[in-house]
């Protein structure tokens, strides 16, 4: 066999299966709060700015406005966010938090850090952390320029 076709000598594995096991853990914390870890990251995005529209809740996300439509309409139905019409543009959809958006902000504050509790071992600490994100920074800002 070929080294380089071998599974463990694959990026795409390791990244795809720490992603996994990550999205897994956020799932099991959200679940409580009845939210996937897709509405969490939408809460993440309109907590840092409310009030914006459905393209860049899509650009910031790396995702497709016809792959976060059908995430916003579920979250309006469960009363987290109101989407509206722009006033300058008809056009254009925008997402809001509701009270009940702003206040999950204050009862999900704890998730992060018991995601690094879970995460955190001997090669992967809060020293660390900072070198991964300029790296995997690094790879999606090459990945995404690839179209």
């Amino acid at each position: 066999m070929r080294e380089e076709l071998r599974l463990d000598n694959q990026l795409c594995f390791r990244l795809y299966t720490a992603s996994r096991l990550l999205t897994q853990a956020y799932t099991t914390l959200l679940s409580g709060y009845g939210l996937t870890y897709p509405q969490y990251l939408v809460l993440l995005v309109l907590w840092e700015k409310d009030a914006q529209p459905v393209n860049d809740i899509a650009k910031r996300l790396y995702l497709e406005t016809n792959t976060v439509t059908p995430l916003l309409q579920r979250m309006e139905k469960e009363g987290i966010v109101k989407r509206s019409r722009g006033l300058r543009d008809a056009r254009q959809m925008i997402v809001t938090l509701t009270e009940k958006g702003k206040a999950l902000e204050t009862e999900l504050t704890g998730v992060p850090r018991a995601i690094g509790t879970a995460a955190y071992c001997a090669s992967f600490t809060p020293e660390t952390v900072p070198a991964l994100y300029g790296m995997l920074d690094d790879m999606i800002d090459k990945l995404a320029s690839i179209k």
